[in-house]
């Protein structure tokens, strides 16, 4: 029917009367939105209803135009063309008329001539001018007048500055236009309505990148917005605080989100924390100042702090050799004030463990040396794994560091020995097995136990630190590391809520379960460090959790778990619970499509993993039916805290079209607990020059790969 109106519907754009071209140029708008290869038609007959005098006509003139300039690159490029009827000076000419003409009360607005057609004239605008230096350079002028001759006591006035703003800064302007669009911004940050703020939030948020010194100016305003007690007003504020950080800025930076750490409700502790310490990853004056910072983190955030922020903490402190003294101590008289918090015990018990035999250290330059004897060590220890306030994760620490200790203390080898003994008979498999080896090394081997036990080497951090983006999504690199500190990334830290984090919503868990991809040939010498205090295996497929014991297998030799690798067992046949050999043939496990959406289908193909029975390979299958081809296609996903998963590098991020190609990534899963499984999911990728995102959940898995 589109195709069969389609040229009465552009004969009546010629006609004489307003109203009717009006409804005529509304419905070429749908037309083209339903059929856009009509376009063509209605290309000729737009132009010429930008000079008619009524604003009704001019108004769907813009929206036709700006339609069709989204929809085709060839039509954006046509219209943005100067010697074929002059479109950016037409459209700056009607603007000017309308901000400099007077009183009109059929469509004045609060004292503000016609702003519906000045914002839609301003968002069309913008589409002409991005990534066009000639057109940008047309609209300068006429953006700078707007900004600086419109009303802003009413939200009319406001309205219009928020479109001039998001013009300017996505052209290519001058830099003195863009001071002056970011300082409207901070002007929004001092509005009484909330709704203002916060649009000025978002909107700086969107373009730090663009001018990080002109938004540092506003520095104190956005810091005076982390104390609003509108909570989305609190969110936006304190990842722009973490845009801002940089060099100069770092020390009272951090200090005011440490106050507002301090403060804030729980559902802010877990992303200011992590956030604090790639901050400070990043920009840290010096070591000291970095430790003393992510320990006060620690305490401020409780429970809230996320693993890898711990394993990073860890890391620090195992190569600042001349702080250890330090260091120890102050974690020392931290965990003894509380020790409820799990990130704060899990790092005190590594580093008492590890330097143990230097708590007693005197020689501190600032600070009165902590008065303790190797007796009041393992008292203390003692009554962290005696806590119900400790889960099974901290108590493995815990465990591990007595055991440390027993090679570094002197006089309380009896007293290690009555702490050890009733964990011989723990139901926790770990706690159990780190009890019987050290009873085993103290009885047959314990010429060996100082050197299995010895002090751990400096850990090598070759994880690069996550960089995020003024949009507020988390970029890894491709081998799902962290930036080292020598890289200095241009854009400033700060996360937001739109993107993979956002995928953890409800029950799905904390963000140390975000997975990216990473390579199969990832190093592991980083976890292995830390996963070795508690003797988990490191070979590169995925295990239970830190507190889910390994299923048992034929002569386990429990030497090897002590030295922190793969437990090792004899060359012969699998078991299974029921005691007879695993199934060599497993059965068939039908696939399923996850997303399928714009002629883009994505296919999950299952199968079991030979080396682990509890993991299942997760082979995505990326498919494109539309004849055009699709770039930059990135997956990302997440699963609830009682599974681990994850992605191996894809085999590259083009899909052809027409199916003719497709892109393959392999996903490992671990279900140690057999559930069933639950995957949010977001994907990317540029169609015809434009991004696409999108997000969703997958929970139609086969019965068949709980089993």
């Amino acid at each position: 029917m589109s195709r069969d109106l389609a040229g009465e519907i552009e004969k009546l754009l010629k006609t004489a009367n307003a109203y009717i071209k009006k409804k005529a140029a509304l419905c070429a708008l749908r037309v083209v939105r339903k059929v856009p290869d009509l376009m063509e038609m209605f290309i000729p007959a737009a132009r010429p209803l930008l000079n008619d005098k009524s604003h009704g006509v001019q108004l769907t003139a813009v929206a036709l135009i700006t339609e069709m300039c989204e929809l085709s690159p060839d039509t954006l490029h046509h219209f943005r063309k100067f010697n074929d009827g002059e479109m950016v000076p037409q459209l700056v000419r009607v603007l000017k008329n309308l901000i400099m003409s007077g009183y009109s009360p059929e469509h004045d607005v609060s004292g503000v001539s016609d702003p519906f057609l000045q914002v839609k004239i301003l968002r069309l605008l913008r589409i002409l001018g991005k990534g066009d230096p000639d057109s940008s350079e047309a609209m300068n002028d006429i953006l700078a007048q707007v900004a600086t001759n419109t009303e802003t006591s009413k939200n009319v006035g406001n309205a219009i500055l928020y479109e001039t703003v998001l013009t300017i800064m996505d052209i290519k302007s001058e830099s003195g236009l863009r001071v002056l669009a970011v300082n409207i911004l901070g002007r929004f940050l001092l509005n009484n309505d909330k709704n203002i703020r916060y649009v000025a939030l978002n909107t700086l948020l969107r373009t730090v990148s663009a001018d990080l010194n002109a938004v540092q100016r506003h520095r104190s305003t956005i810091v005076d917005c982390l104390r609003d007690p509108d909570i989305s007003i609190k969110k936006r504020a304190v990842e722009l605080c973490f845009a801002l950080v940089n060099n100069t800025n770092i020390r009272s930076m951090v200090k005011e989100l440490i106050f507002f750490l301090d403060k804030s409700d729980p559902e802010f502790k877990g992303y200011t924390s992590s956030n604090i310490f790639l901050a400070c990853e990043k920009y840290s004056p010096n070591r000291r100042w970095h430790i003393d910072t992510m320990m006060r983190v620690l305490t401020a955030a409780g429970n809230h702090v996320p693993d890898d922020s711990v394993s990073s903490l860890i890391q620090m402190i195992s190569v600042s050799n001349s702080l250890h003294p330090y260091i120890v101590q102050k974690l020392y008289q931290a965990v003894s004030r509380n020790y409820s918090q799990q990130p704060l015990c899990q790092v005190a018990a590594w580093c008492i463990g590890e330097y143990g035999d230097i708590l007693f250290a005197s020689d501190l330059e600032e600070d009165e040396p902590v008065q303790v004897t190797e007796e009041e060590v393992c008292s203390l220890l003692e009554k962290m794994l005696q806590s119900t306030a400790l889960n099974q994760v901290t108590k493995e620490y815990v465990l591990q560091a007595i055991l440390k200790l027993s090679t570094r203390f002197t006089s309380s080898q009896k007293q290690i020995q009555q702490i050890l003994t009733p964990y011989s008979m723990s139901l926790d498999m770990e706690l159990q097995q780190r009890s019987v080896e050290f009873f085993a090394l103290s009885r047959s081997y314990d010429h060996m136990r100082p050197g299995l036990l010895e002090r751990m080497p400096p850990m090598e951090n070759k994880n690069k630190a996550v960089e995020m983006n003024g949009n507020g999504d988390v970029d890894v690199n491709e081998d799902g590391g962290q930036l080292p500190n020598d890289s200095q990334p241009s854009q400033p830290p700060v996360a937001e809520s739109n993107g993979i984090l956002d995928l953890l919503g409800g029950d799905l868990g904390s963000p140390a379960h975000i997975t990216m991809p990473v390579s199969s040939k990832q190093d592991t010498s980083q976890a292995g460090g830390i996963m070795d205090l508690l003797g988990l295996d490191i070979t590169g497929n995925p295990e239970p959790g830190l507190g889910a014991p390994a299923l048992p297998s034929a002569d386990i030799n429990l030497m090897d778990g002590l030295l922190g690798g793969p437990v090792q067992t004899n060359s012969q046949p699998s078991i299974n619970l029921l005691g007879g050999p695993l199934n060599e043939s497993a059965p068939f496990i039908p696939p399923i499509t996850a997303y399928e959406r714009s002629g883009i289908k994505v296919e999950f193909k299952f199968e079991r993993d030979n080396s682990n029975p509890a993991v299942v390979n997760i082979t995505l299958h990326a498919t494109n039916s539309t004849p055009n081809p699709v770039s930059s296609f990135i997956f990302q996903a997440a699963v609830p805290k009682t599974f681990q998963l994850q992605l191996l590098s894809p085999s590259g991020d083009s899909i052809p079209g027409s199916n003719a190609g497709e892109v393959t990534q392999v996903i490992k899963v671990a279900n140690p607990q057999k559930q069933p499984l639950r995957m949010r999911y977001k994907l990317s990728y540029s169609s015809n020059g434009m991004p696409v995102s999108d997000q969703g959940e997958v929970s139609n898995f086969p019965q068949s790969i709980y089993s």
